[in-house]
């Protein structure tokens, strides 16, 4: 019989369209084959002749990073077999058809990710073998997989944290809680390359690229490197922070519409870091980075945040006689909102039973093991207290739950407490409801309700182990448990008359009701109030007093009172951040004894709204009208407008139009027709910024229907 031509590897299909469609990643493209790790996925291979197993001999090697080796798992070798054998490389399950062989591969559930390359050597017997390039792939983590550690059992779940390319980061105040539309546009060609260039400019691969590229199956490594990255305090990470109010070296923090056009810059300025972020912009980005790689991710704010360096569980405030809220020269500090993520795993590294949502936090506020960086911390640790699991868990546990303690400053030093807080702190824990525009409150994954004993509980096994005996026992905590229940002579609250606008004077009303208490019984009482409204900025910090005012009030017992309050938009005009947040804030001196108390309200100004419709049904490569309408209802004019629209599937990139002044009371309607990409459920997002309000946001949900054959 004649010796066989030797087999010779002509071509090969990736069969990328299938193979991405039944790996969930079609919407990265189908040009290049983008499959999830421990899911089959099959390729035809082309030879001279036909294939005939037992005479000719497969191996396959597939490799990924800078010197892949096998005893890292960046490095696999395998021969093609009739059947599959358990979790490992394999490649199996072939059929034969005349000149080429149809071949299903298969990954480990606990495979590295990243970029691959794979080749065939083909040989006869024991003769020598041929090496062939068969071509490149990416592999993912694989949350439909059961064996993954990302494994996320619930396909509405799925299509929300890591099919869904947009959503909604929630800013604000607690009682002014607003949705900003953000396109985290994970599919987009390029950005499945950008994050594996953000992994490969971490400072663990530039100290150890072979050793981080084996630890890159682990998402709770590949975590941790993506939160040091998302910013740039220790690396040529992809957002630089700013918390001045000077933007002019590069872009407010207030004037992105999405993470891909920062993604885009960095990755296109060689690595440079984008300026400028802020804690929704850096959650943002690495909700955009993780989702792209495979891992269930969400944008979670928490209100009133604490940021306590200190680690004891309490925040200071410091108020003047004049109602002056103070310069904080400590670290600790209470944040109007903080934006972090979360992403969903299972934790080896955990006792049973912490596994599920764990909290990531790529805003610098500090180091962990040397790098800045937060998380995961398990969400189920923080509501339980357990402060003692990795990674950063008291840290987190402080930002939901720490105290507050408002302090009378005289003479030079801290005389009286005016308030202690034990419910203040970890407000209206926010996230985009499942499949729906709506705002999701899930406060009760990370406490127990406020003053339950469960959460008293809590508190105090977290406080023994965070604080040291010495520091459990202090006179200050002794003076907090006594000074908090001391009755006051009056109740006081500051009410909203109107709908706080920007641009207009505000109006508010002070609500005092004489209650009975130990000192003064029945009897009537004066009070002086003095008033004082600052600039809120978003860290806490506010600035010089914009307006002040005394009231004097006599108060019987039994009797309330409403004292109207004006606050001028003369006296606001200049003064605020783009935040536009207002704290007004007021001490009570009750006369004949000078005790003090405090009633403060903070107030968020509404800006213009913008109206987005859409003139019929939109369709892939058919003009869609869009129809958008502002209305200045300032008593200024907004000078140097400028509008951006944005939004993946429908724009390829951004638009920018540049609108000019808008004169007070008078209306702009735009018209723009947009040619959409991708069908499906997407949105639209536009954003306009002037010189006087720097974020007027607006959105418009869309579906896209493919297009009908002319």
């Amino acid at each position: 019989m004649d010796q066989m031509a030797a087999l010779e590897l002509r071509s090969v299909d990736l069969q990328s369209p299938r193979n991405n469609k039944e790996h969930h990643t079609q919407e990265m493209g189908l040009k290049r084959l983008i499959v999830r790790r421990g899911q089959s996925f099959v390729l035809q291979l082309h030879f001279n002749r036909s294939f005939h197993f037992g005479k000719d001999y497969l191996t396959f090697v597939a490799e990924t990073g800078p010197a892949p080796m096998e005893l890292l798992g960046t490095r696999a070798t395998f021969s093609l077999t009739q059947a599959r054998k358990g979790n490992v490389w394999s490649a199996s399950d072939f059929t034969t058809d005349t000149n080429s062989l149809l071949v299903s591969f298969f990954t480990p559930a606990s495979a590295v990710i990243g970029p691959y390359t794979l080749k065939i050597e083909i040989s006869q017997g024991q003769g020598h073998s041929v090496a062939h390039p068969v071509g490149t792939f990416i592999l993912l983590f694989n949350p439909w997989n059961a064996e993954d550690e990302v494994y996320l059992p619930s396909e509405i779940l799925l299509q929300e944290y890591i099919m869904m390319d947009y959503g909604f980061v929630y800013k604000g105040h607690e009682r002014f809680i607003t949705a900003w539309p953000w396109n985290y546009g994970q599919f987009e060609e390029d950005i499945i390359d950008i994050c594996f260039e953000i992994l490969d400019k971490s400072l663990y691969f530039l100290e150890n690229p072979s050793k981080d590229y084996s630890q890159r199956n682990d998402p709770v490594y590949v975590c941790r490197v993506v939160s040091a990255m998302i910013n740039s305090n220790d690396d040529s990470g992809v957002l630089q922070g700013n918390w001045g109010e000077d933007y002019s070296r590069g872009v407010s923090p207030l004037e992105w519409n999405g993470s891909v056009a920062i993604l885009r810059q960095w990755s296109a300025r060689g690595k440079q870091p984008v300026k400028f972020g802020q804690c929704w912009v850096f959650a943002a980005v690495m909700c955009t980075v993780m989702r792209c790689l495979g891992v269930p991710t969400r944008v979670v704010s928490n209100f009133r945040s604490a940021h306590n360096m200190d680690g004891n569980l309490t925040i200071d405030t410091y108020f003047d006689q004049n109602a002056e809220m103070l310069p904080i020269q400590k670290r600790d500090k209470i944040w109007n909102f903080h934006v972090w993520n979360e992403c969903w795993m299972i934790r080896k590294d955990l006792p049973p039973g912490y596994n599920g949502w764990q909290v990531l936090d790529p805003t610098p506020q500090q180091t962990s093991n040397g790098l800045f960086c937060c998380g995961p911390a398990s969400v189920k640790a923080v509501r339980e207290g357990e402060v003692h699991l990795p990674y950063d868990t008291p840290f987190v546990y402080a930002e939901v739950n720490a105290d507050e303690v408002i302090w009378l400053f005289r003479n030079g030093q801290a005389q009286e407490i005016l308030v202690h807080n034990t419910s203040s702190i970890g407000k209206e824990i926010s996230t985009k409801m499942v499949g729906s525009d709506q705002r999701q409150n899930i406060t009760g994954s990370y406490k127990y309700p406020e003053g339950s004993p469960e959460e008293r509980s809590v508190f105090m096994k977290a406080s023994r182990k965070m604080l040291s005996p010495r520091r459990a026992s202090s006179p200050f905590l002794d003076l907090l448990g006594s000074r908090g229940s001391q009755d006051q002579p009056a109740q006081l609250q500051l009410h909203l008359a109107k709908t706080p606008e920007w641009g207009h004077d505000l109006m508010l009303k002070l609500h005092a009701r004489r209650v009975p208490d130990r000192v003064h019984p029945r009897g009537p009482i004066r009070l002086v109030v003095r008033f004082s409204a600052q600039a809120l900025l978003h860290q806490g910090d506010t600035r010089e007093p914009l307006w002040r005012q005394t009231v004097h009030l006599d108060l019987d017992f039994g009797e309330e009172i409403q004292w109207p309050l004006l606050l001028p938009y003369e006296n606001y005009r200049n003064k605020l951040t783009d935040e536009k947040l207002i704290r007004v804030s007021g001490i009570a001196k009750v006369e004949d004894t000078g005790r003090s108390m405090l009633v403060l309200k903070d107030i968020s100004l509404e800006p213009p709204h913008l109206s987005i419709e859409v003139s019929k049904r939109a369709e892939v490569g058919k003009a869609l009208r869009v129809h958008i309408t502002l209305t200045n209802t300032l008593t200024v004019a907004l000078s140097n407008c400028m509008m951006v629209l944005e939004g993946s599937g429908l724009i390829d990139g951004q638009i920018y139009n540049n609108i000019g002044t808008l004169v007070a009371g008078h209306t702009i309607q735009i018209q723009l027709d947009l040619y959409p990409i991708k069908t499906g459920p997407r949105q639209l997002q536009v954003l306009i910024s002037s010189n006087e309000i720097k974020e007027i946001k607006g959105y418009k949900d869309i579906f896209v229907a493919a297009s009908r054959a002319s």
